[in-house]
């Protein structure tokens, strides 16, 4: 931990790059940078929020999807028809970067829906090339905002909800 290596898995792959678990370890190790095995990730505390940076092509594999509404994004079923990650979302307000998104990895291995998803928001936002503040989940804010060379910053506020022994 005090080097800041970093490996993230889900119950059936090994993640190169998460944004969601990596801004909360760069909030619980505050250090300022993180090493997963996409490469070194910048992190940052800002006040409330925590950030961390990554580059679009480390999410690779993740699809999104516009819908016309956040009331379409929310009836969806838990997954959606369909294979492959997808990341659903719609404009709240457009004007404001306000998204309201969910999460899908449909992989087959029990996460039918993802709570936040900092990678897929670093898509997203790379791929509008714009800020964002994206309403995920039951309650997850994420905020983007791409930089001049490409990567993307990922943040959010990080709360502890319990402390487990592995």
């Amino acid at each position: 931990p005090e080097r800041g290596v970093v490996d993230i898995y889900t119950p059936s792959v090994r993640l190169p790059f998460a944004g969601h678990p990596l801004v909360g370890t760069a909030w619980l190790l505050d250090l300022p940078e993180l090493l997963p095995p996409a490469g070194e990730v910048p992190a940052r505390q800002d006040g409330e929020f925590t950030w961390i940076t990554g580059r679009p092509a480390w999410a690779a594999g993740r699809r999104t999807r516009q819908y016309a509404s956040p009331e379409e994004v929310e009836a969806l079923p838990t997954p959606p028809e369909g294979e492959g990650w997808l990341y659903a979302w719609a404009w709240q307000d457009e004007a404001a970067g306000r998204v309201r998104a969910r999460a899908f990895p449909r992989r087959g291995d029990g996460i039918v829906e993802d709570e936040a998803t900092g990678a897929a928001a670093l898509i997203l936002s790379g791929e509008l090339g714009r800020a964002l503040n994206i309403a995920q989940g039951v309650g997850s804010q994420i905020l983007t905002g791409p930089l001049p060379d490409g990567s993307i910053e990922i943040g959010g506020r990080v709360e502890l909800a319990e402390v487990r022994s592995l």
